[in-house]
């Protein structure tokens, strides 16, 4: 799958080839749990009912099909990490939940025409780097008069600043618009057209807590998979510069005062009806 852009064909299979590696690299769900509140609260906004259909797409390790688990409704992650999809299920089984996990692309998601009540993402779909075919995916399966939820974070946050730490390291692939832009609104609006109208727009902050700018560092060097990856491609130097840079922008968010880290990320809580 490609598509052009200024003239130039963006090969959009390799990217996500290319991004999948890194997601299979280091051990995402040691950051990613940490993030279940997101998906607590997302769930709580969209009003999720027992027995209710629900997809918890680009799913990672099930945050947001675990938390509607918990409210009983029936609940299924999509990912195309197999390591992640694995803790998922490692993580159902632990909590007694029966959630179903499949392999599959944001892009080209593995289940039928309106097939569910609510399709939810939590700081997931966003990282398809085929920002309007994501969307369209999630539109063609949402039942009409369901719902859709997502969590993004905002460019102007602090993972938007990680992510701009990051690129000055590894330039993002040309073509390719930030992840970020499905936390600004007028960008989802953009993407989603009439197709959706949005209930809900919140601006929310996740409060990251490490015991200090550089345990965060660290964290995210030894298990923030695409971080990770490029950690591993780096000189003793370089390494040393780019572990500075990270533990810099948990300095930069951070309001706590003795010594630990609790910096404030914003991201949009995002809940539509799909017309």
């Amino acid at each position: 799958m490609s598509t052009e852009v200024s003239g130039t064909a963006v090969d959009f299979g390799a990217i996500k080839a290319k991004q999948r590696a890194g997601w299979e690299t280091g051990d995402y769900p040691r950051v990613g749990n940490t993030l279940q509140i997101i998906a607590e609260l997302l769930v709580e906004a969209a009003d999720v009912r027992a027995g209710q259909t629900v997809l918890d797409v680009a799913c990672g390790q099930g945050n947001v099909a675990l938390a509607a688990a918990r409210r009983f409704a029936d609940a299924t992650g999509v990912d195309y990490a197999v390591n992640l999809l694995e803790q998922g299920r490692e993580r159902a089984e632990a909590e007694h939940l029966p959630v179903i996990f499949l392999e599959g692309d944001a892009e080209e998601l593995p289940v039928p025409d309106s097939t569910f009540d609510l399709v939810g993402s939590t700081v997931g779909v966003m990282f398809a780097p085929d920002h309007q075919r994501a969307a369209d995916e999630l539109c063609r399966v949402t039942k009409p008069g369901g719902k859709i939820a997502l969590a993004s974070w905002t460019p102007t946050g602090m993972i938007g600043d990680l992510f701009r730490t990051v690129g000055k390291w590894a330039p993002p692939p040309a073509g390719v618009k930030p992840a970020t832009l499905w936390g600004d609104e007028e960008y989802l609006n953009g993407l989603f057209g009439d197709r959706v109208e949005w209930a809900g727009l919140t601006k929310r902050s996740f409060v990251f807590r490490y015991h200090s700018p550089e345990h965060f560092s660290e964290w995210f060097r030894l298990y923030y998979g695409p971080i990770t990856k490029l950690a591993g491609t780096l000189s003793e130097a370089d390494l040393a510069a780019f572990a500075a840079d990270l533990a810099e922008v948990a300095r930069k968010f951070n309001q706590a005062e003795d010594g630990t880290v609790a910096a404030y990320a914003e991201y949009l809580e995002a809940v539509g009806i799909r017309r």
